[in-house]
């Protein structure tokens, strides 16, 4: 597989060595380089083309919320991941409105982090546990755009299937759920598929507020 060509954005040069130091030795990830604040990320990323930024939010210049902002205007292709130190609601709501495919925080695992980037290339929606429920507890405050109830699923979710919905709607990786439910990594990367499927949704974070709607969280 291709490695996924990745740009660190942070103002610390510290962690920024760190992390692109951890990432360089993990297979699939190439580190094309860094940037120290979002105007330098927009312009590096012109340069670079990476397929994901990690982005840190609060920099000088341009913060992270902007530089993600421009770059799905002017660099479409570009997944943006945010990767700080903060999940408060501002933060959490600014970056995914501005384009950004997931939100995690600097205590991440490395494992998830490197999952993390194979997904957002793709366009996956990859959440902080805290971040998912904080979206999901804010999509169902939303009021409903009619009062009808939800039409009831063509084909129903399996019992293992549901299992596999609640788990993600908890922000949990498909590692994880492996884990939690003692099923082999790939028979997951299935069942995930086929819950977006009897779903209709396109990713993860639809999928939890879908299920969120029909009742089955």
């Amino acid at each position: 597989m291709t490695p996924v060509r990745v740009l660190i954005v942070d103002d610390q040069a510290l962690f920024r060595e760190a992390l692109a130091t951890l990432l360089e030795v993990q297979p699939g990830i190439e580190v094309v380089g860094e940037a120290g604040d979002g105007e330098q990320a927009v312009r590096r990323c012109a340069e670079l083309r990476p397929d994901v930024v990690l982005m840190d939010l609060r920099m000088p210049v341009l913060d992270g919320i902007g530089a993600t902002g421009r770059l799905r205007v002017e660099q479409p292709g570009v997944r943006v991941l945010a990767l700080t130190t903060f999940d408060d609601d501002a933060d959490v709501f600014a970056a995914l409105r501005a384009g950004a495919v997931g939100y995690l925080l600097k205590d991440v695992s490395s494992a998830r982090l490197v999952e993390a980037l194979v997904a957002a290339r793709r366009g996956e929606s990859v959440l902080q546990p805290s971040v998912a429920a904080k979206l999901v507890a804010r999509i169902a405050r939303l009021p409903s755009e009619d009062d009808a109830p939800p039409r009831p699923l063509p084909v129903p979710l399996s019992e293992r299937e549901l299992e596999v919905v609640r788990l993600l709607a908890g922000g949990l990786s498909n590692r994880e759920i492996a884990g939690s439910l003692f099923l082999a990594e790939g028979t997951v990367k299935n069942l995930v598929t086929s819950v977006l499927s009897k779903l209709r949704v396109r990713d993860r974070t639809q999928a939890a507020l879908r299920a969120r709607e029909l009742g089955l969280l």
